[in-house]
């Protein structure tokens, strides 16, 4: 339905236009018909012209019929949706199937990124009791598979991604994404030995239900061996 509203919404105005047209032609049939049927002498042009009415008028409220659906749903239905709704499929499938794995594709393209000489540092765009990461901590050393603790509750709240980047890097791989707000609780998990060892950057990012998104809170951590 998404991609329904998605027109119905952006050519309103088209659409308007057009059933006003169309209904300019159904209402001229009709009048064109009734004039035929009132002026016609014998009852077989009667019964034709009775026709031809009938048939403009089922068109006219066709069209009022059209133009009443667009009005309801331009100015109840689609901006009572929010706009994730209208987000592309591939974000959703996303959150419909968090892993908690990033692909070998994106490890790969992660591996090659040159790295500047890594300075791990501290949080950065995180705010306490709206979107943090407490677990782990800015610039622990994880290995293997971990869970990620924080909290994401923010107003109009629409869903949140992790995602993992090379320190000083801007190349960054989504690991999973969820629909709940969480409160210092597991914000999903994650499996670090698709990835070289090394410094990296964690970060959360957070949608509201109006499609914007605010920004991220990122903690730098070190990969090590998973021996």
């Amino acid at each position: 339905m998404a991609p329904i509203y998605k027109f119905l919404g952006t050519y309103e105005v088209l659409i308007y236009i057009g059933l006003a047209i169309g209904g300019l032609f159904a209402f001229r049939w009709l009048w064109h018909s009734w004039n035929e049927w009132r002026r016609a002498m014998y009852s077989l042009e009667r019964e034709f012209a009775l026709q031809r009415m009938t048939r403009s008028f089922a068109f006219l409220v066709i069209v009022l019929l059209l133009f009443c659906g667009e009005l309801f749903t331009a100015s109840f239905v689609i901006p009572s949706l929010p706009a994730s709704y209208f987000i592309p499929t591939a974000t959703l499938d996303l959150l419909a199937t968090p892993t908690g794995t990033i692909s070998p594709e994106l490890a790969t393209q992660i591996a090659l990124t040159p790295r500047p000489a890594p300075t791990l540092g501290n949080a950065s765009g995180c705010v306490e009791n709206q979107l943090i990461i407490t677990s782990p901590k800015p610039g622990a050393e994880v290995k293997g598979t971990i869970d990620i603790q924080g909290t994401v509750n923010i107003p109009n709240f629409g869903f949140y991604k992790y995602e993992v980047a090379p320190l000083n890097s801007d190349t960054w791989a989504t690991i999973s994404a969820d629909r709940k707000i969480k409160v210092n609780e597991s914000l999903g998990s994650w499996d670090t030995t698709a990835l070289t060892p090394g410094d990296y950057q964690l970060r959360i990012v957070v949608t509201d239900n109006q499609g914007q998104s605010l920004p991220p809170c990122i903690i730098p951590i070190r990969v090590i061996p998973n021996s």
